[in-house]
């Protein structure tokens, strides 16, 4: 549920600055990194042209890609399916502009280095309609066979504001919730790392269920199991409880999960954007991109990666087979485990021990297309919306709205669902799992002929059956904290032994931000940095990167 999470989400000082995705593991300004007049740095004129490698065309691959064209360097793509990754929008035919977004569909304004580009790309945003957001109608949760229909959280039972309390001074209680929150809109260093590693010490090894099972607010199963379906800001939070503490904290402590924004025409057109983008940049001619770069199109699927004494071999699919002096590796980090043959000496064995333990979260959505926007028709007896944005514990799980303008088709997600509640509909083909869907819809709205509105096949997507992703995103178990550290500050390779050097991890899954767009971003400019010191470059004095302060403001590294 959209509802403040403490205090300071409501009575901070309008001329302070926002909440950002600021830290808190390693607090560095990404966004004015980016807008800074200097530049991410440059190399020296002889490795002008430098072909780079980038594996995986998705929102990391394509950060990377740009900004390593900017500098002068030469990124060939390298792309098993589709420019996009999960950030995948399925289009209707005959109906432009209306796209089912099967991966990242909303966006925190928090995620400002992600907004610096989509800005940058001159896309536009809208809000996203999430339960009881502001632009959300009307919210109906659905539990235990009982419906409330509500258009704020004071329109709902009591026990739902109980929870939403009890979440809120357990935040502040055992959290640190406010005083993080205010370091973090003040970009207060020294204190955001006071805290956070604070934290990381004591709850490391605490999962989220566990986290609410040890606060007095929750003593309550009931309070639990209650909050597990109607959670905060996007909805139901229960398929996270397994998952560790600290990666709920992140979401709330930046605000990742408040005020979202949905993409106008899609959420590829980012990638894809910068993919076909011109540019300024060193060395190459005016009119580049890219696109461009890679004749068009990009480079088929990376089938090995082995190494030599000139750098990292790449084979590919059509039997390519290049040698480059520099390596970004966006992909999903289990592909290095699986379709992607590697050499053992890729990587240090803990990194690699890192790697094949990262722990990833199933998801599948079911969209439909229907006639038109009908559930904003009222019902004669009530006067309520016919159909609301709807939570439930029932298999649909989250159904959201999307209205399309009231002379255009309206489009549904029928079914946004994680985890153990997207392996129930592993198996089953679209139309089954649309009937299945429909039946719990039917069941929560009597008398609504869902069916008599659609039009066209259902579109839908289960993340851990797509064979270059076998996920939709990391989240971290307790204990793996250990491990996203070695993975996140993999760029600085300075310590590293000379065989280890020139490939770089890039990607949602490698920040600790994962399934945000924010985290992709992130870690590609990471690795733009890691690649330009590779190459002999540096930053410019007056714009540090990650890496040139990293040291200082580097994640806490537990010992054993």
């Amino acid at each position: 549920m959209t509802t403040p999470v403490s205090p300071d989400s409501t009575t901070w000082d309008q001329q302070e600055p926002p909440l950002t995705m600021f830290g808190p593991d390693f607090p560095f300004a990404y966004d004015d990194y980016l807008a800074h007049p200097a530049g991410l740095g440059q190399v020296p004129g002889a490795a002008y042209g430098t072909e780079v490698a980038v594996v995986g065309g998705g929102l990391a691959g394509m950060v990377a890609a740009y900004e390593l064209m900017k500098l002068g360097l030469k990124p060939v793509v390298y792309e098993s399916d589709q420019i996009g990754g999960r950030m995948r929008s399925v289009p209707f035919d005959g109906y432009p502009g209306v796209v089912a977004e099967m991966g990242a569909m909303r966006f925190p304004p928090s995620s400002t280095a992600l907004f610096h580009y989509l800005d940058l790309v001159g896309l536009e945003t809208e809000p996203f309609p999430n339960p009881l957001a502001e632009v959300t109608p009307s919210t109906v949760i659905d539990l235990k066979g009982t419906s409330h229909y509500a258009q704020s959280l004071e329109d709902l039972p009591p026990i739902f504001a109980e929870v939403a309390d009890a979440w809120q001074r357990s935040l502040e209680q055992y959290a640190e919730l406010v005083p993080l929150q205010r370091a973090i809109r003040k970009r207060d260093v020294a204190e955001i790392k006071r805290i956070w590693n604070d934290l990381v010490v004591r709850l490391d090894d605490q999962s989220f269920w566990g986290f609410l099972a040890a606060s007095e607010h929750f003593r309550s199963f009931t309070r639990r199991e209650v909050f597990g379906q109607v959670g905060f800001g996007t909805g139901g939070w229960d398929t996270d409880y397994p998952n560790s503490i600290l990666e709920i904290l992140r979401v709330v402590v930046t605000a990742a999960d408040d005020h979202h924004r949905g993409i106008v025409g899609g959420a590829q057109q980012l990638p894809l954007g910068l993919w076909n983008r011109i540019a300024p940049a060193a060395h190459w001619p005016q009119g580049t991109s890219v696109a461009g770069l890679n004749g068009g199109a990009p480079h088929p699927r990376v089938t090995e990666l082995r190494r030599s004494e000139a750098g990292t071999v790449v084979h590919d699919s059509y039997g390519g087979v290049h040698t480059y002096p520099a390596v970004v590796v966006t992909a999903q980090s289990w592909m290095l485990l699986s379709s992607i043959h590697c050499d053992d000496d890729l990587f240090p064995i803990d990194h690699w021990t890192a790697i094949e333990r990262t722990h990833y979260m199933g998801s599948t959505k079911v969209f439909v297309l229907v006639d038109r926007p009908f559930w904003k028709d009222k019902d004669p007896v009530t006067g309520r919306d016919v159909v609301s944005m709807t939570l439930t514990d029932r298999m649909s799980r989250g159904t959201y709205l999307l209205d399309q303008g009231d002379d255009r088709p309206g489009l549904i997600c029928l079914s946004y669902t994680w985890s153990d509640d997207s392996l129930k509909l592993l198996a089953l083909t679209p139309a089954e799992r649309m009937n299945i869907v429909l039946r719990s819809l039917e069941g929560i709205y009597p008398g609504v002929d869902f069916r008599s509105h659609v039009i066209g096949h259902p579109v839908t997507l289960s993340w851990e059956a797509e064979r270059d992703f076998m996920g939709a995103f990391k989240a971290n178990l307790p204990g793996h904290y250990r491990y996203q550290e070695r993975l996140f500050g993999h760029f600085v390779q300075k310590d590293l032994a000379a065989r280890h050097r020139g490939i770089f991890l890039a990607g949602d899954d490698i920040s600790w931000t994962a399934g945000w767009a924010e985290g992709a971003v992130q870690t590609a400019l990471n690795a733009v940095w890691g690649v330009v010191h590779h190459l002999g470059g540096a930053s410019a004095s007056e714009n540090p990167g990650p890496g040139d302060v990293f040291d200082e403001i580097s994640p806490l590294r537990l010992d054993d």
